[in-house]
């Protein structure tokens, strides 16, 4: 049973310029893990990652119902690919299933996430 659904839509250029003006931003919005992947990407992919992991947990908070803020926030998602590219929320407030598509051109991410209860 589908629990939400949320999507998100957002410049990777406008990302990307946040992150060179305050460079904790990417500390705040990606997990250890998911920093460690980004810290290995060239400009361009990494500028790709941030903005598609930002953009993911936004549409994950409004799936859950709740936005970004006081109940969830950026650390308490994580999304990270399995070997063959495919984006996996290995950690999560919710305690059903996940499911998050990502993808982008070059100007811009599209995010979805769909959250489904068991049973």
């Amino acid at each position: 049973m589908i629990y939400g659904m949320g999507i998100d839509l957002t410049e990777i250029d406008r990302v990307f310029k946040i992150q060179a003006r305050l460079p904790k931003f990417a500390q705040r919005v990606l997990t250890e893990k998911e920093r460690a992947v980004y810290q290995k990407l060239t400009q361009r992919r990494a500028a790709e990652f941030l903005a598609g992991r930002f953009s993911a947990k936004e549409a994950y908070s409004k799936a859950y119902g709740t936005g970004l803020g006081t109940q969830i926030g950026f650390q308490d998602i994580e999304i990270l690919d399995e070997p063959s590219g495919k984006p996996v929320v290995r950690k999560q407030p919710f305690t059903g299933i996940a499911h998050v598509s990502i993808s982008h051109t070059s100007q811009f991410v599209m995010t979805q996430v769909i959250l489904e209860q068991e049973g």
